[in-house]
């Protein structure tokens, strides 16, 4: 393997992988772009097949690329961000974890469909649209709807065009999760309108509609798992 300046002194692993990630980055490679063969990508890095194998497969563990067997090598939905960043799924206190976690989302997301309202494409809001009735068809069967759920928020973070909320996802995942066992998916029908709402508020271009609707959604879910719910005769103020 050829040595370049300040390469001499790391492993050839490690060298490929910067290599990598350089390609990826000169290609303008995004979510689910195919890389090229194996081939190909030993003479483009001027590596042995071995190395390369190493290199992707720790790029894989980082989930920056996805390897499939038998089909190729793809850039990774995930961004690169573990499926557990912050190590929630150690904390023994599934009901405070669901409070806190929505208190978090709370915070971002009423902005973010906000932001989605001023930068969603027409193609982006039609695979909100799209999204949105796959949750609901899900719902109305009583089949599990907790990854088409995730999909529709993933997919409103993309919509925002900061390229930092698709990274927040992980944790706004976790959230999601967790209320929906929490819960058992209680509150199906409101799911179902709140959804409708954020998603007609982004097609309006209407930035203060989509921030209210995703408000909205969250205190619902919020309300739904405090011990002095409102909506069980309770109150905040106490």
């Amino acid at each position: 393997m050829r040595q370049y300046k300040g390469e001499e002194k790391r492993s050839a692993v490690d060298v490929t992988i910067d290599r990598l990630l350089q390609y990826l980055q000169d290609q303008g490679l995004g979510d689910g772009d195919r890389l090229p063969n194996e081939r190909d990508l030993c003479v483009l890095l001027e590596v042995g097949r071995s190395t390369l194998r190493e290199a992707l497969q720790r790029l894989a563990a980082r989930n920056v690329l996805e390897v499939r067997r038998g089909v190729g090598v793809f850039v990774s939905y995930k961004h690169g961000v573990a499926e557990d960043p912050l190590g929630l799924t150690l904390i023994r206190d599934k009901e405070r974890l669901a409070r806190d976690l929505l208190e978090f989302r709370i915070m971002i997301e009423p902005q973010m469909a906000a932001m989605a309202a001023q930068h969603a494409t027409a193609e982006e809001i039609a695979e909100l649209e799209y999204l949105c009735g796959a949750v609901d068809d899900l719902i109305r069967a009583g089949k599990p709807h907790l990854e088409m759920d995730k999909e529709f928020h993933t997919r409103i973070a993309r919509c925002s065009g900061n390229i930092i909320m698709p990274k927040l996802l992980p944790i706004i995942h976790g959230a999601i999760g967790v209320f929906i066992e929490e819960t058992g998916g209680q509150l199906r029908e409101e799911t179902m309108r709140t959804h409708r709402a954020v998603l007609n508020a982004i097609r309006a271009r209407d930035s203060v509609a989509a921030s209210d609707a995703m408000y909205l959604h969250l205190i619902y879910n919020r309300d739904r798992i405090r011990p002095d719910s409102i909506l069980l005769g309770g109150s905040y103020s106490k």
